[in-house]
């Protein structure tokens, strides 16, 4: 592979309740584009949620006496820390405006809990079941148009000590997310031991420069051109808390006396 094309495809604003096919199929005819064989669509989550109508207004919310001391630690507004609260697995710390949390296996600011590209005083919230839906999406196309694709739901992310954000798949279905390089050898004949490739990952990041993350009104991208093996591929590889090398030494450093 050399080179591979990414096409951002603008659609109408996306309402609950609405087809994301019937959306990304009226924007690939506008945009004079027919899906091939090992495309691969990337769906924005906040599109996806919206859909869903995974969508919260705050104002409905009443908080919890935890959330109220949430909100008190952390300078939220209460009824987003209840929100988060509940959508969250558990809740590990966080900074002034933001929780860190535990969700299906992710670590995420605020459980994916996001007012942007939501109505005034509402919020989103993570899709429901998105590997579930990734699947049923890939397939559904495969009915509809004989194409064998692969569909990517992603978020944007920030990442330990850096400034801004970039692109994480949180669903993927019909390539691996994971290419697991290890036995290769390097330049100079060294066997690599530790290294797995985050294709998906770096796919949704790649993404996001055509995609944006403001009023750009692109929920969906075409990947194309790609030389990576398709078929029965479901799901990211998840690594428990104590594995992963952030988290891991964090908690080794705060339990562990200097």
């Amino acid at each position: 592979m050399r080179q591979f094309q990414i096409y951002g495809l603008q659609t109408a604003l996306i309402k609950p309740g609405d087809s994301l096919l019937e959306h990304l199929f009226t924007a690939l005819d506008t945009q004079g584009l027919v899906l091939q064989d090992h495309d691969i669509i990337v769906f924005a989550e906040s599109a996806v949620a919206t859909a869903q109508g995974r969508i919260v207004k705050l104002e409905s919310i009443q908080p919890s006496e935890e959330a109220l001391e949430v909100a008190l630690q952390y300078d939220i507004e209460p009824a987003l820390a209840e929100v988060v609260i509940q959508e969250s697995d558990a809740v590990v710390g966080g900074i002034p405006g933001f929780l860190l949390s535990i969700t299906s296996g992710h670590l995420l600011p605020n459980a994916g809990v996001d007012g942007s590209n939501a109505p005034e005083g509402h919020v989103t919230l993570l899709p429901a079941d998105p590997d579930a839906l990734a699947h049923d999406l890939r397939k559904t196309i495969l009915e509809k148009t004989g194409c064998v694709v692969a569909i990517l739901i992603i978020d944007s992310r920030t990442h330990p000590m850096r400034y801004g954000s970039g692109g994480v798949a949180i669903a993927c279905s019909g390539i691996p997310a994971i290419i697991d390089e290890r036995g290769r050898k390097d330049l100079f004949g060294r066997e690599l031991k530790v290294t797995r490739r985050a294709v998906a990952d770096n796919i949704a990041s790649a993404a996001e420069l055509v995609m944006g993350e403001s009023d750009e009104q692109i929920p969906a991208a075409l990947v194309r051109g790609l030389d990576i093996e398709f078929g029965e591929f479901e799901g990211i590889d998840l690594i428990a808390p104590d594995e992963c090398i952030f988290i891991g030494s964090l908690k080794k450093a705060y339990i562990t006396p200097c």
